[in-house]
């Protein structure tokens, strides 16, 4: 193999040149197609251009012209022409020129094909993330429906196909002949792209139940994930939990784990309040005359104790005449029925309570804790700082006003009960 010319100062020189006249290109073509593009965009009221600039991808077509300069410009720099190079395994031509001069432009002409096809992918995915983009602000069903994962998927193909290209055009290769070759490589490639694979079809099936969309409260336990959905990709889920981290969840797991969705509750416009008051068990008792009295002054029950007194009278009627020497059965009104009543008809005519849905105040099971009372009902305010204040005011009132009933809340002793009982 010949070795190099004698007038190598020529060839440096002409090298230079080259390499300068791609940096100015590369400067050149990156301002005037970005100030045009700018410019053009500018006079549109539409936005779908203003995201096409912002992803860049006018700047990195540009990237493209340094290596088409690259392309044509290394015979002149090198002095070869492109018999040279298309001949660069024929020995006669090896004699006449350097052969490695040969060699050269072979070789940065092929750095340059492939360094414009993988501008080209890296284009069309800026172009596509842009194109996510104007989904996501020109239509209302993005937060329903992304695009993001098949988007990605797309991308991904690109870059493959790319990648293959680029290895072809290398090794002097057909595509055909290398994909051909890539046969045997196939298990590796399923595991290589398990994950890929996974989150494609988990992404199908999310988007086509609709089981999760942007902006959903979402509680994934196997996670540690609580909060609000904030991107939905093709391989992860981005939460930001209430604490205001960031849990990444594969896609994949929202299909093979459970987990808990809250948009319905948002949805319907009412949120549960499901939680009970334990009564102690020693304050329950037949409400006195005075006590009737007492608690039908009261807004909420005057209704309820007028039903009640009519009802008792008429059964105590229906009594009169028996054996005098039995005890007839009586129906007293207790201070645990009337409290039921009470909170009952409080929760209707509370206006943050929702009357449209479900509303029950019941008595569950006594248990070594009292009687627990339950209230289940739903708030018309789903905000969670809203929620959370209206229950407590609620039950803030009930436990105050449990002494007007006779009643006490059912608590465990404490240290200071004891010591009390020690001072006796």
């Amino acid at each position: 193999m010949a070795g190099l010319p004698d007038n190598w100062l020529r060839l440096i020189a002409g090298l230079l040149i080259l390499v300068v006249v791609m940096g100015l290109s590369d400067w050149l073509t990156t301002r005037i197609i970005q100030g045009t593009v700018r410019r053009v965009a500018a006079r549109t009221k539409s936005t779908w251009d203003d995201r096409i600039i912002e992803r860049k991808v006018f700047a990195r077509i540009a990237h493209a012209v340094p290596a088409v300069i690259a392309y044509y410009g290394i015979r002149l720099a090198v002095g070869v022409t492109s018999a040279d190079i298309a001949s660069v395994t024929d020995p006669d031509i090896l004699t006449t020129t350097p052969a490695t001069l040969i060699l050269l432009a072979t070789l940065v002409q092929r750095i340059s094909i492939a360094f414009i096809v993988v501008t080209g992918a890296v284009a069309f995915a800026s172009l596509l993330e842009a194109a996510n983009d104007i989904y996501n602000e020109s239509y209302s069903e993005s937060k329903s429906r992304p695009i993001k994962g098949y988007l990605q998927v797309v991308s991904l193909v690109s870059y493959i196909a790319a990648g293959v290209v680029v290895i072809s055009v290398l090794a002097q290769v057909s595509p055909v002949a290398f994909l051909s070759g890539l046969g045997a490589l196939t298990a590796v490639l399923m595991l290589v792209f398990k994950d890929t694979i996974l989150s494609l079809v988990a992404s199908i099936q999310i988007m086509s139940n609709d089981m999760i969309r942007i902006g959903d409260w979402v509680e994934v336990p196997q996670s540690n994930a609580d909060g609000d959905i904030i991107d939905i990709a093709l391989h992860t889920v981005k939460i930001q939990n209430w604490d205001k981290t960031i849990s990444t969840v594969p896609t994949y797991k929202f299909i093979g784990e459970s987990f808990k969705n809250w948009r319905g509750m948002s949805e319907s416009g009412g949120r549960s309040i499901k939680r009970a008051i334990n009564l102690d068990v020693n304050t329950v008792h037949f409400l006195t005359d005075e006590e009737i009295e007492h608690l039908s002054r009261y807004e909420v029950l005057r209704d309820y104790m007028k039903q009640k007194r009519r009802t008792l009278a008429e059964h105590a009627a229906s009594k009169e005449g028996e054996d005098p020497d039995s005890i007839p059965e009586r129906r007293r009104l207790t201070n645990i029925g009337t409290f039921r009543a009470y909170v009952l008809n409080y929760l209707k005519a509370h206006p943050m309570i929702h009357d449209g849905m479900t509303l029950i105040v019941r008595q569950l099971a006594p248990s070594s804790q009292g009687i627990p009372i339950e209230l289940y009902c739903f708030s018309t305010d789903t905000a969670w700082a809203n929620y959370e204040a209206l229950q407590s005011d609620i039950f803030d009132h009930l436990f105050a006003l449990l002494p007007e009933f006779g009643l006490r809340a059912f608590q465990e002793p404490a240290g200071s009960d004891f010591a009390k009982l020690g001072e006796r």
